[in-house]
This record gives C-alpha cells, structure tokens and sequence, in this order.
C-alpha cells in the first residue's frame, strides 16, 4: 500500500475535488489508502461554533454557514438527486443535536466532537464523488481503526491496539478515510493536534507497513523557508528523517512534528509533492539522505511569549527551580519554543494555544518575578552562516538570541 494525504487546501472548492482525481490519475490510486482533511478553512469555522456555543451565543448561523459552503461545493460536483445532499445533511444535524443535548463542561471534549465532522463530511464527498466516476473506492470511519486515550485535542495513540485493528484490512484497494481524528475506548472523538491529519497518515503508514507516504501540498516539496515570509526560497530535494525532525520541531509548517517518528521507526520513505504539478520529483525524506542543496534553512513563529523568569529572593535559578516551573508549564499545556538558563533568571519563548499563559503566570507569582513580553516572533534558522543570521536580525529589536552548532535562533518584538 502506498499512503496518501491531501490537505485542506487540496480539497477547499469542487474544482479542487477533481484536482485530486486528476493526481490520482497521473500518478496511481491502485493499492492507496488516502487520508483526507476537512475542507478549506472548514477547521477554523467549526472551532467559531465551539466558541459560539461556550459564549451562549448563535451557534447554529455558524454550523448552517458550514452546511451551506459543503452543499454549495456538492452541487457543483453531484446530479441533483445524489444522497451526498443529505448525508451531509445528518452530519451537521448531529452535531447540533449533540450539541443541544451536551452537558459537559469541557471545553476540549466538546470542540473534538464538534471540529471533527470537517473531516468526515469531506471525506463522504470525496468518496462519493470518485465513486460517481469510476474510482470505485472505500470509505471508512477512522475511529474504528486508530485508537487513543481521553487526551482529548491532543490525543496520545494506542499504536498496538490500531495495529491490530488495521490487519483486519485487506490490503488491495482503494480507501478514503479522515485525519485528524481517532476514538476513545468509549468511542468518543478524540483529535490529535491541529495539523493532525500528517500524522495519522504516518501512524496508518506504520501499521500498514506502506511502500511509502506523499503529502500533496500547494507548494513544490519541503522549502527552506516559509515562501509567505522569505522571496528567495528553494526547494530541498532530499532530507534525511533526522533533518526533517528538527525541522519539524522548530517549527517548519511544511511537515506536523508526530509525522516524522512512525515513518522513521519502519524506514518508509516520506515525500513531499505539488498537487499542482504532480509529475514534479517533490522533496524526498529517507533514512542516510543529505541535505540537497545544503542551504540555510529559515523557520518563523508568530505570536510568541517571552517570559522572564527570576526568584524573588534574588536566589540562583537551580534544578529545583526548573523541575517546578516546567511542571507547571506541562499542566497548563504550554509550549516552550526555546530556553535559555542564567545564573538568575530563565527564559522562556512561549506557544499559548490553550489560552493557560496567565494561569500559569498566577501560580508561579508567589515565588518569582514574571517579565511578559507579549507578540513575539521566533526565527530559526538550520545551517546558518553569518549571511543568514544578519538577515534575520537586520533592522529588529532583538529580545533573546541562541546558537548551538547547526541552529542560530532569535525572538524579536513584532
């Protein structure tokens, strides 16, 4: 089997949809399971429902603006007497029934029942619309294949369990399935991160034990650079896993920083291709592959965190110290970025996804002085030389700097 992964983009409109059957077509949909992310910017209208309905609020104008959009791009692609209409009909349905009748409390439990139907509607349009032209293919429910715990928005995988589970599939023939999401042992929802849809194609390549995974991208492979921030980017034409490892956990957009250790693990081979020009080599990540060309390599995080941290007392900042704070940062699911330690103080360039920043501040303030410097930026760069460095720091106030060997970092005030 060969894994496949189309993103949101590549799926955001009916002209999109039939883009992703002429990829298919010119590059081969014999034997390929095909994970699918909800529609366009589906994800982040569905998360507006969910702020809807904690603010008590109209919800629902949200949910049938979504409805709408999916029935829009059906009609374009679907004869007026398909069944898609009301399948995708029952989805919104049950979410606003869910919804209705809901009596938990939890944030993070009701946003994965709620955001996960973008995955599930795009992928029963999908389906259905290769199977309306000859692609006979199979759609199924990822939740009954990859288990989790009850992490709820950042679940944690059971890899034996959906090991298990994806044996029970023959493996000659064509399958769409979700991103994104997996099940609890109480078949709830749970999701897997936002961008989680890379990573659940890594986990079904694993237990597939997949001739290779293509992530199908809007841009030619794996850039060095975000090409939205820098004009002069190139395409790396091969990276190794390692590389793309680090990559991925600075920061790169390009590649979910779960992806890379299931493809490593089994040595399956990773590329990173165009939708747009499939034909096209892309970029490829295998075991022993050198950087090709070997370039700088730029990476920015935008609304980041700086906290300063010292104790009161005027005390040395100690491993004690470390062992409380960073306990505290992993309650309150924060994301540290980058870390630098002094004789007096710690620093910390900080990823706020969950909104725990000053919940988090409050529970330390008894025994530390807290500097914030809020709408921060953090540029990495891989293989920098002096040429990089300067262009990164060229006409900024600089907040914190850091080198190791192969990565120069900096955070800058916006």
């Amino acid at each position: 089997m060969k894994v496949y992964k189309f993103g949101g983009a590549s799926v955001k409109d009916a002209s999109s949809v039939r883009n992703v059957v002429e990829v298919l077509k010119k590059t081969s949909y014999e034997n390929v399971f095909i994970v699918v992310s909800a529609m366009g910017k589906t994800t982040n209208a569905l998360e507006r429902v969910v702020g809807a309905y904690f603010d008590e609020s109209d919800y629902e104008s949200i949910l049938n603006e979504v409805q709408d959009n999916h029935l829009t791009i059906a009609k374009e692609l679907f004869s007026e007497n398909s069944t898609v209409f009301d399948e995708i009909k029952v989805f919104f349905s049950d979410v606003n029934a869910f919804l209705r009748r809901n009596k938990s409390p939890k944030y993070d439990f009701v946003y994965d029942q709620v955001v996960s139907c973008g995955e599930m509607i795009s992928t029963k349009i999908l389906s259905a619309y290769m199977n309306d032209i000859g692609l006979d293919n199979q759609w199924i429910d990822i939740r009954d294949y990859l288990k989790t715990d009850s992490n709820y928005r950042e679940g944690k995988v059971d890899f034996e369990q959906t090991e298990e589970n994806f044996k029970k599939l023959p493996q000659k023939s064509l399958y769409i399935t979700q991103g994104f999401i997996g099940s609890n042992d109480n078949y709830f929802t749970v999701t897997l991160g936002r961008e989680g849809s890379d990573y659940t194609a890594a986990i079904i390549a694993y237990c597939l034990n997949a001739e290779s995974m293509t992530i199908w991208k809007d841009v030619p492979g794996v850039l060095n650079g975000d090409p939205r921030e820098f004009s002069d980017t190139v395409l790396l034409e091969s990276i190794s896993y390692l590389e793309a490892i680090e990559l991925a956990y600075y920061g790169a957009s390009v590649i979910h920083p779960k992806t890379m250790k299931p493809l490593q693990n089994k040595e399956i081979p990773f590329y990173v291709k165009s939708f747009i020009e499939p034909l096209k080599p892309g970029t490829s990540i295998q075991k022993g592959h050198k950087i090709v060309p070997k370039v700088p390599c730029y990476i920015v995080k935008k609304n980041q965190i700086l906290l300063n941290i010292s104790a009161k007392d005027f005390s040395f900042i100690a491993e004690e110290n470390l062992k409380e704070i960073y306990e505290l940062i992993t309650e309150n699911k924060l994301k540290v970025n980058l870390l630098q330690v002094s004789a007096l103080k710690l620093s910390l360039c900080i990823e706020d996804k969950y909104n725990k920043i000053n919940e988090f501040i409050e529970s330390i303030s008894d025994k530390y002085l807290v500097k914030k410097v809020e709408d921060t930026i953090l540029y990495t760069s891989r293989h920098f030389n002096q040429e990089s460095q300067n262009k990164l720091t060229k006409d900024k106030v600089i907040l914190l700097e850091q080198v190791t060997k192969n990565t120069f970092q900096v955070v800058v005030q916006n």
